[in-house]
């Protein structure tokens, strides 16, 4: 058995997925007891009556959940560092898409990888993952746009041995690729091959958005996911407000994602509705924009907000620290609803909310030991990794080394 005590704050999240309120359900001077990989105890220091033969003392130190990362397009092969430059010379995301850059550029680079290229390649990036705190991630092909790659892609998100968890998503729908003439052509491809693929995946996503896949296309693709046991997610509202939140409200997606553009009719059509809103600031924080999605609007209309990286060769970062500062400082998100969006919010984005996102007996021993006295330096103390230690399943899988 594993002890972690004397926490400065333990932030527990417990109660389940946060709308209105945001409250972090914080122990002061907060213990948790592991068994095996399971939290079987959680209070005060002095009230926890079991004991353990490993002890960790976290005096002085913040111990939270791990984060959960709902969005990203983890494996990939190729950078495009260049595109920055093409962003500074006043190029738009999809003038560097028509120029055949952009996700197409990855697409032949996946295309042309080994298998053993792109487990490295994502092991490379897992391990950033981790150190930086996160446990679990949401994992999406889409770089493939042909079976063999799709399925190549979800073989190394199933298979990759690693302590971060993923959860898989077929974005075959991520860009109309070269050799199809059309987005409705290529969609009536990706209806034929959906039940060769919808075994590897729990997801199912689509790049609604003007200039690649219309609304109706995304509702009709989305619908037959479904068919095959898929659950539908949706990038919404990314550049223009084309009506992808109706559909996710329609088709009954877990989340839409992305949001920048959400107007108030598609925002109070998401309030009826009971789909997650994930957030991505890295995004427009390197398409050099300072339009970023309304958070506040969601949070005050009471749709529960999530945050993700959106890792992928465009919005290059593993870090949810980095993420969680751009929510405090960009969408004016205040540090506990952040939190709670790295956490419970975004383990319902991606339905495990039952089993991680919050420290309560029952729930899978994944946690993290923050170098913050309390939970306000997660976003102001910026530009470092915090974190000091990461218990994945009941094991202390990495910790800093400080001389």
């Amino acid at each position: 058995m594993l002890l972690i005590k004397n926490a400065s704050q333990l932030l527990t999240l417990a109660g389940g997925l946060r709308k209105e309120s945001y409250d972090l359900a914080i122990i002061e001077n907060g213990a948790v007891l592991i068994d095996g990989d399971r939290i079987v105890e959680v209070g005060e220091t002095r009230e926890l009556k079991g004991s353990a033969e490993q002890e960790i003392d976290a005096s002085g130190h913040v111990v939270m959940p791990g984060f959960v990362d709902p969005h990203t397009h983890l494996v990939f092969a190729g950078t495009r560092e260049n595109e920055l430059y093409m962003k500074l010379q006043g190029y738009s995301y999809l003038d560097i898409l028509k120029q055949g850059g952009g996700i197409l550029r990855t697409v032949r680079a996946t295309r042309n990888a080994s298998l053993s290229q792109l487990f490295s390649e994502t092991k490379h990036r897992l391990n950033y993952m981790l150190i930086n705190g996160t446990t679990t991630a949401e994992a999406k092909s889409g770089y493939g746009l042909n079976l063999d790659t799709e399925l190549k892609m979800l073989r190394v998100i199933n298979e990759i041995d690693h302590p971060v968890d993923l959860v898989p998503t077929f974005l075959g729908a991520h860009a109309v690729p070269p050799e199809f003439k059309s987005s409705g052509e290529y969609i009536e491809y990706l209806k034929k091959i959906i039940p060769d693929v919808a075994p590897h995946a729990k997801f199912i996503d689509i790049f609604c958005e003007k200039g690649v896949f219309s609304a109706e296309e995304s509702e009709e693709y989305l619908m037959e996911g479904k068919k095959y046991g898929l659950i539908p997610k949706i990038h919404a509202d990314e550049i223009c407000d084309i009506g992808c939140t109706g559909v996710a409200v329609k088709v009954g997606a877990i989340s839409a994602d992305h949001l920048v553009k959400s107007s108030e009719e598609s925002i109070e059509a998401m309030r009826k509705s009971k789909i997650i809103a994930v957030l991505l600031p890295a995004t427009p924080y390197m398409l050099l924009s300072r339009e970023y999605a309304p958070a506040r609007k969601f949070i005050e209309s009471g749709i529960p907000v999530a945050l993700a990286t959106d890792l992928n060769p465009n919005a290059y970062t593993e870090s949810m620290q980095m993420v969680i500062s751009l929510a405090i400082t960009q969408m004016c998100m205040l540090p506990e609803e952040a939190i709670a969006a790295s956490t419970i919010n975004a383990a319902a984005a991606i339905s495990m909310e039952r089993e991680i996102g919050s420290i309560e007996p029952g729930k899978q021993a994944d946690m993290l030991i923050l170098d913050a006295p309390n939970y306000m330096h997660i976003g102001y103390h910026f530009g470092v990794n915090l974190v000091n230690a990461v218990i994945k399943r009941g094991r202390v899988v990495w910790q800093k080394h400080i001389t």
